[in-house]
């Protein structure tokens, strides 16, 4: 014989008339009418073969056996909603605009969107990648999530993970030799440009701009060459570079944040996008080869 299918709408109301302990008042808090609620709960029963309540006139009573459903009921009814909203999230449509690092842009977020993009697959994602510190400003304008990067312990938006500031240079060259020391960095406005000359010239390194530009790949390709040596983070370390530390004679470079920025008001496809990116971020770094 098969088990008795629990009707959600049943457990409904059984659930409501057990925190009520009132069918009066459970029938108003389901704004259905009481004799509605009393027939519920006794198709219930009848289909449990169960008695839930011990009814009197002056109180409405779990039962043995409703103490030990009512967990059960929850639990259904809990799954029943979330189920429900996973069916009709899927089929949400809408595009996000998102901004984030150049090296995020092209290591870190694309497999997270391809997860994204799976589960709601009619939300179109936009991604931008560049300089970030000008992105946040234009949040709601032309960018509904920016993911940047600012200096430890400033900056709004919420943290997702920190990032170590560190020199590269060629596997094969030793261009940290050179002097003055040529390096590669990126246009002004780059955290990274700002702290490396500021190191730099702290330490009383002699050092010239040998290469500028916005490429992330351009900027590790001269570094790859023996050219220059650059900066980059530590999470997106390169695997064809070769990291520098004092030892080398480089000065050590600060911690940054990376933040999530949302624009006001956002979509229900933007905010799924950001919880997805929040959740996925704030896991810890799995380190590159170097």
């Amino acid at each position: 014989m098969s088990a008795p299918v629990l009707d959600p709408d049943l457990l409904q109301a059984f659930v409501a008339v057990a925190d009520h302990r009132s069918f009066t008042r459970a029938a108003s808090a389901l704004n259905r009418t009481q004799s509605a609620v009393s027939m519920q709960v006794k198709r219930l029963e009848e289909r449990l073969q169960a008695e839930l309540f011990h009814r009197t006139k002056a109180n409405v009573d779990l039962s043995a056996a409703g103490e030990g459903l009512l967990g059960y009921a929850r639990r259904i009814l809990s799954l029943n909603e979330e189920a429900v909203g996973r069916v009709r999230e899927h089929g949400m449509d809408g595009r996000v605009r998102l901004g984030v690092m150049d090296d995020y842009g092209t290591l870190i977020v694309p497999p997270l969107l391809a997860g994204f993009v799976a589960n709601y697959p009619l939300i179109h994602v936009e991604m931008e990648t560049g300089l970030t510190s000008s992105m946040t400003d234009r949040l709601g304008e032309a960018y509904d999530l920016v993911i940047a990067m600012h200096p430890e312990g400033r900056g709004e938006g919420e943290p997702l993970r920190m990032e170590q500031a560190v020199w590269a240079a060629s596997a094969e060259h030793r261009v940290e030799q050179l002097d003055p020391l040529p390096v590669a960095l990126y246009p002004q406005g780059c955290l990274f440009r700002s702290w490396a000359m500021q190191a730099l010239d702290d330490a009383h390194r002699p050092w010239r701009l040998a290469f500028v530009s916005h490429s992330l790949s351009a900027v590790e390709a001269i570094a790859a060459q023996g050219l220059a040596v650059t900066v980059v983070k530590s999470g997106t370390f390169p695997p064809t570079l070769r990291r520098l530390t004092a030892r080398d004679g480089l000065p050590l470079l600060p911690r940054a944040e990376i933040r999530l920025h949302r624009a006001p008001n956002l979509s229900r496809a933007a905010s799924l996008l950001a919880d997805h990116l929040v959740a996925a971020l704030r896991q810890p770094v799995r380190r590159r080869a170097s």
